[in-house]
């Protein structure tokens, strides 16, 4: 059944010829899809119960996987590989490990159904009766739109991503304004620097979830490497861009990834790209995600935690929009639905697309009978299974009561043990499979390893919560 992968060819590496605002868009990417389930629900509904106290944490776990990522575009800078492609060459077990952590992760979608009931709040209001699993239907028809409309793919993707990433982040601003005081602004900063402080009412199941969830998390910031790849960044501009299998009949395309030469030139060309993807990774998913979690944080700050109110599972958004309509009018409220649209929207076609990615990737490289379709082919069939099976999960869960918040913290979970696994790895592929010229240097080693501490710890310290270990 296992497939080893071809040898790295041997091939120099493109110049960069654009400037950074040209070739601009993975960041973006990965943002939208950062900006989420974890920015619009979960920390919000933790502000609204404790308030400010563990801001830092949602800091913290942001500026972690901003070090995780610049290790991953190097790895696909150096390589037009994913990262997955990287681990397997290193022990094939890994390709099936991470088949797991990807569905067990992604496969039962709270953040589509949550993405659903935004939409049907804003149309309709929260208390219709119409079933979520129909929302959730229409949310995932306007994926598949997006996905399967275009010929390619990803610039499909970051358009549209691009679109909404300006509607949250001038929606919010908004918000912020009309609804900040400088002592919620104080509140703020205090709980940014309040580190190591922890709640004992929150479980720790939750508060790791909570953590992962601030940024991409989970599987999803290995995605960054398929955007670098298509987008042509660095060694990706020798590889075959992923293309929409209903509009595009080529035939199979190999993933197989190169290896250039410690030549003066080639080294040069790839510090230019990884400047690229640090400016990249910096802007976008540091400073621009932080801003708008802090934003959301605020908003549940100011709104929901003085009325002592913890929303409902699937009201979140609901409620404090509602609240926002005492002090904006009607059109406080509408706004806020719509930024709680875009945000959760855009996580749920970034995760569909790459799952859908992750999957086909594996599949088409590390397996036998995955050969025998192309990579464009997997993702096809990936993605209308996650959809067809997403819209049949959530129609069995709400029948048996099951909300969307208990769907979001298994993600979040799964996705805290899938980052203790590949956070190591990532750094420890770089190290031994790089050139040494192009290999982390210390910052780099250090910060990444401190994520790999934290990942590792609590994903220990949860699971011997679960087996009941240590009272």
């Amino acid at each position: 059944m296992k497939q080893a992968i071809a040898p790295l060819q041997q091939a120099d590496l493109p110049r960069r010829e654009a400037a950074f605002w040209k070739l601009t868009g993975p960041g973006a990417v990965l943002l939208g899809l950062s900006i989420g389930a974890g920015e619009i629900v979960i920390w919000p509904r933790i502000t609204a119960e404790f308030g400010a106290s563990l801001v830092w944490a949602a800091v913290l776990g942001v500026f972690l996987q901003l070090w995780v990522n610049f290790e991953i575009g190097r790895w696909a800078i150096a390589t037009g590989e994913s990262a997955y492609s990287g681990f397997t060459r290193m022990w094939w077990g890994f390709a099936p490990a991470f088949v797991f952590f990807n569905l067990a992760g992604y496969l039962l979608p709270g953040w589509a159904r949550t993405s659903g009931l935004s939409l049907k709040a804003l149309l309709l209001g929260p208390d219709h009766g119409s079933p979520d699993w129909l929302w959730t239907a229409l949310s995932f028809a306007g994926v598949a739109g997006i996905l399967f409309g275009p010929r390619r793919i990803y610039r499909a993707v970051e358009r549209s991503i691009g679109v909404m990433i300006v509607v949250i982040v001038v929606g919010l601003l908004i918000v912020a304004v009309r609804v900040a005081t400088p002592d919620t602004i104080l509140q703020l900063a205090r709980g940014a620097v309040n580190v190591g402080h922890f709640e004992p009412r929150l479980p720790l199941r939750e508060f790791f979830g909570a953590m992962v969830f601030a940024g991409a998390g989970g599987c999803a910031n290995l995605f960054y490497a398929f955007y670098l790849r298509d987008k042509g960044i660095g060694m990706g501009g020798r590889m075959t861009e992923l293309l929409n299998p209903f509009r595009n009949h080529g035939g199979a395309a190999s993933q197989t990834g190169y290896a250039f030469p410690e030549t003066e030139e080639n080294l040069r060309r790839f510090r230019d790209w990884y400047r690229f993807v640090v400016r990249d990774q910096t802007l976008y998913f540091w400073l621009l995600n932080t801003f708008t979690i802090l934003l959301f944080i605020l908003g549940a700050l100011a709104v929901l935690h003085p009325q002592g109110l913890v929303p409902q599972a699937g009201r979140l958004m609901w409620d404090e929009a509602a609240i926002l309509a005492d002090s904006m009018g009607p059109a406080g409220r509408y706004l806020f639905l719509v930024v709680a649209f875009a945000t959760l929207f855009s996580t749920e076609v970034a995760i569909v697309d790459g799952l859908g990615r992750s999957l086909s990737d594996i599949l088409s490289t590390s397996f036998t009978f995955g050969r025998r379709a192309s990579a464009a082919q997997w993702y096809a069939a990936v993605t209308v299974f996650v959809i067809l099976f997403g819209v049949a999960v959530t129609l069995v869960m709400e029948y048996r009561g099951i909300t969307d918040l208990g769907f979001i913290f298994n993600s979040a979970y799964m996705g805290g043990f899938a980052m203790a696994v590949y956070t190591p790895l990532v750094l420890w592929m770089n190290l031994r499979h790089l050139p040494k010229a192009v290999r982390p240097r210390l910052i780099n080693v250090v910060m990444v390893a401190l994520a790999a501490a934290v990942y590792v710890g609590f994903a220990v310290f949860s699971l011997a919560g679960e087996l009941g270990i240590g009272g």
